[in-house]
This record gives C-alpha cells, sequence and structure tokens, in this order.
C-alpha cells in the first residue's frame, strides 16, 4: 500500500490497458505535445460546464499529459492553478501539461471506463487523499473516458473546480456527450477527413 504526505491511503487503481494505450497512441500522433484542437475543445467543455478549468488528457503507465488545456486566465500553463511548490511536487514540467499517475481522479476514469462525478472530493475518502486536493486545490471534478474505435480507452476529457460543484445529472450527461463528440473528431482525424 501506498500512503501520501498526509499519511492518507492513496489508491491509484492497476492499468492493465496501459501498454496497449501508448501503442494507440503513438499510432494516432497524441499523448505527447499540445494539439490547438484539443485546447479549443478543452475550452468548449470548459464553457458547457461553466467550469473554470477543462483538460483533454491521455495517460500512459507513468504519467498524464494535457494535450488539451484551458484555465481561467485563457493561458494553456495551468500555472493560474497551482504555484511553482504544487507544479514541482506534482512532477510537471516546465510547460505545467503533465501529472504523474498518482495525482488526479483521471486514471480512475480510464481504469473504470465510465464517468466520475465528483461534486466535493471532500466526501470520498478514497479521492479526498489525492495529492490535487491540498497541492493544488482541486476541490471539484467531472471527467469521461475516450474510447476509441478500437475499444482502447486512450484518455479522458474533464473539468475541475477549486469549490464544490453540483455538476448533477446535466453535468454527467454533458461530459459523456462531449466524450462522443470528441471520439468522433479523432476518428475523422485519423481518417483523414478534418
Amino acid at each position: 500500500m501506498r500512503y501520501g504526505p498526509s499519511g492518507t491511503l492513496l489508491l491509484t487503481p492497476v492499468d492493465r490497458e496501459a501498454p496497449e494505450r501508448v501503442r494507440r497512441l503513438r499510432e494516432l500522433g497524441f499523448g505527447d505535445r499540445p494539439d490547438p484542437l484539443f485546447d479549443e475543445f478543452a475550452q468548449r467543455i470548459a464553457r458547457a460546464t461553466r467550469a473554470p478549468y477543462g483538460m483533454v488528457n491521455f495517460i500512459d503507465e507513468n504519467r498524464q499529459f494535457f494535450a488539451g488545456l484551458h484555465t481561467p486566465a485563457g493561458t494553456h500553463s495551468g500555472s493560474d492553478l497551482s504555484t511553482s511548490a504544487a507544479a514541482a511536487a506534482a512532477g510537471r514540467g516546465s510547460d505545467n501539461r503533465v501529472l504523474t499517475r498518482d495525482r488526479g481522479f483521471c486514471p480512475h476514469v480510464i481504469v473504470r471506463r465510465k464517468a466520475l462525478v465528483l461534486e466535493d472530493v471532500c466526501d470520498y475518502p478514497r479521492f479526498a487523499g489525492n495529492p490535487v486536493v491540498d497541492e493544488i486545490g482541486v476541490r471539484s471534478y467531472l471527467g469521461a473516458p475516450l474510447i476509441d474505435r478500437t475499444g482502447i480507452a486512450l484518455g479522458t476529457i474533464c473539468v475541475v473546480d477549486t469549490e464544490p460543484r453540483p455538476w448533477g445529472r446535466a453535468g454527467l450527461e454533458t461530459i459523456k456527450s462531449m466524450a462522443g463528440e470528441l471520439v468522433e473528431r479523432i476518428h475523422r482525424r485519423e481518417d483523414g477527413t478534418i
């Protein structure tokens, strides 16, 4: 078992699909650089859910990469969500688009292969001890997996807030619908139709 700095149990799920996912992401050319399409999409999901932060996240064996990122300041660095100390503790590089797999909630979504709604992460002991709660200030999360035509969960789209949020059924339906929309755009890009 692994424990965080405050002594809370860290329960990052085992991801047996990661090697297949990495192969598929390489095939698609995703997961290692920002993409304007994904930045635009991150902004759209943030607006649709009225969340300050939106992300398109691809996950490999060791890290998460935010190929699409929207912040309230309109930047793509994520630096207004975290201090330099939190960024360093999270293992992020200078572009602030990388998190290790043990931080955040997207690794849970990818393994579950279904949406996750956390209106107040502190209400869930399994998630309240995650480092992003104390180090970065995340209090609510809404995410859905991006499952492509091969059946592989490539990553997630998600929104977060630094305050508890009543996402409700409408939020859940929105994030799931938008995940489907982005998967279709990924397929069209792969097929060369966009």
